[in-house]
């Protein structure tokens, strides 16, 4: 999981941050939910197309924050 570290946050309005790997990859969304952060997880398929729920944090799919803070995001999406 190393290639993917570190996950950073780009602000894209009050309630959603995008997730881009270190590869600059995008790998998710961080969105304000009923007052919590939820982690949205995203890929593509062969032909581009985007997978809601798919790429490779598809198991941290509807992890939930208090915060975006990007420590906390790191040791919890990239934990072995």
């Amino acid at each position: 999981m190393a290639a993917l570290s570190p996950l950073t946050l780009s602000q894209v309005n009050d309630g959603v941050y995008r997730v881009m790997a270190g590869t600059q990859e995008h790998v998710g969304n961080l969105k304000l939910i009923g007052g919590q952060w939820k982690f949205k997880a995203v890929g593509c398929d062969d032909a581009g197309h985007v997978i809601p729920g798919g790429g490779p944090l598809t198991h941290m799919h509807n992890t939930t924050f208090a915060v975006p803070d990007e420590s906390v995001i790191n040791a919890t999406l990239l934990k072995p």
